[in-house]
């Protein structure tokens, strides 16, 4: 399908923009970090759970084409139970199955979210195991730490891949 939508994209006057050995999710992170930081207001439009760590509210918001909706930090949080920029963290000890991300068997999004709000993030999850009451919940993530740590590279985005075209180009 590539190769048609590139030709669409030419068709539409859309620069069709990629970079070998990076993905798009990296492509737009990086290319919506630039932008905001030129002080840009950034819309994302995808349905993909993954691009909503970008999440800045006024100044980088996504819209779901599919269900014609704008997501902000509120939405986000309404989803993870955490901010945008945890988002990575609760992610990491899901997992998600539909992108080969391991995450912790047994953790869900509650207890995920329930886990970073009380430690701040996946690192302060696996050094506070001691104060895991649940053996089971404590089990699980002591055996799988290394991936959960695994899953957090996977899902998390690279906002300094290089763009291959300048913003002001855009």
């Amino acid at each position: 399908q590539f190769p048609l939508v590139r030709e669409a994209t030419r068709a539409l006057c859309i620069p069709a923009i990629e970079l070998e050995n990076y993905e798009a999710d990296d492509l737009i992170a990086s290319y919506a970090c630039a932008a905001r930081e030129q002080g840009q207001e950034v819309i994302i439009v995808s349905s993909d759970k993954d691009l909503m760590q970008l999440i800045v509210d006024g100044q980088v918001t996504m819209m779901d084409p599919m269900k014609q909706k704008v997501i902000g930090s509120a939405q986000v949080i309404e989803k993870f139970g955490v901010p945008p920029e945890k988002v990575v963290e609760v992610q990491a000890l899901i997992g998600d199955s539909v992108d080969n991300v391991p995450g912790v068997p047994s953790i869900g999004p509650k207890t995920a979210a329930e886990l970073i709000n009380q430690f701040g993030s996946l690192e302060g999850v696996l050094a506070n195991l001691d104060q895991i009451k649940q053996p089971k919940r404590r089990e699980a993530l002591t055996e799988n730490a290394d991936k959960a740590r695994i899953s957090r590279q996977l899902v998390a985005l690279d906002a300094h891949a290089p763009p291959p075209v300048p913003v002001d180009d855009l």
